[in-house]
């Protein structure tokens, strides 16, 4: 007897807020507004308010027979209520979109009146199971929304990730061309960085005695610079460039 009370007191007839959009021909976020206001005047619970808590990617109940799913960016993505919140909702829709709703909701509760209630204990347990997954495939088919919402959201933050990562890789080889990097730099990019004047015969020395080389690079009076090793730049004038560039 306790097993069937269970199963039927968890048969109760809901609806989603996306069920209703499509009824009663609204917007959703229009519904999601109704809804709002609805829950407002109701309970004092608004959508700002400090029940919310700037929930992301979770579904939560509001109140005794108004559930809510959130997405990644903290923004309603549905809502679910028992049929005393959906007849209360439909209290401020035109008499047509009512009697859609309402011929709906009769519709589920004669699909849960069809089933045969339990005459044994086995058949109770079944019942209950029943039950239990049609919860299952409601709370599925919401996660699956939020997790596709919240893929999106991670996927454009890869996506902006990687283009500055290209970006700053792409600036590196521009500096490293040009002579101005952390392994070596012209004399004019170490003047300019920090107002002293170099010359460059006493790196050539140090170079040749220290069987290190300098690069040629592209220059847009000289056509090509000479463009000096880290180590060169350290030990003759006792600059870094890792601290300079």
């Amino acid at each position: 007897m306790t097993a069937l009370k269970i199963a039927e007191s968890r048969s109760g007839v809901t609806m989603s807020s996306r069920e209703i959009c499509k009824l009663t021909g609204k917007d959703h976020k229009h519904v999601i507004r109704d809804i709002w206001e609805m829950i407002s005047e109701l309970y004092g619970i608004r959508k700002d308010g400090p029940k919310m808590g700037h929930l992301k990617n979770q579904a939560v109940t509001l109140t005794n027979g108004v559930d809510v799913s959130v997405d990644g960016r903290g923004y309603v993505s549905n809502f679910r209520l028992d049929k005393p919140h959906v007849e209360c909702l439909l209290t401020g829709y035109s008499a047509k979109l009512r009697m859609t709703v309402i011929q709906h909701i009769y519709h589920l509760e004669s699909q849960i009146n069809q089933r045969v209630l339990p005459g044994n204990y086995k058949e109770a347990l079944l019942a209950l199971v029943a039950t239990e997954t049609e919860k299952e495939q409601i709370a599925s088919e919401r996660d699956e929304a939020i997790e596709t919402k919240a893929w999106i959201g991670e996927k454009r933050e890869a996506t902006a990730m990687a283009t500055a990562s290209a970006a700053v890789r792409q600036k590196n080889a521009l500096a490293d061309k040009l002579g101005e990097c952390k392994k070596h730099a012209t004399i004019k990019a170490v003047q300019r960085a920090t107002g002293e004047s170099f010359s460059h015969w006493p790196m050539k020395k140090w170079c040749a005695a220290n069987g290190q080389s300098p690069k040629d690079v592209p220059d847009e009076t000289y056509g090509t610079v000479k463009s000096w090793p880290a180590d060169a730049w350290k030990a003759v004038n006792g600059i870094i460039l890792k601290k300079l560039f």
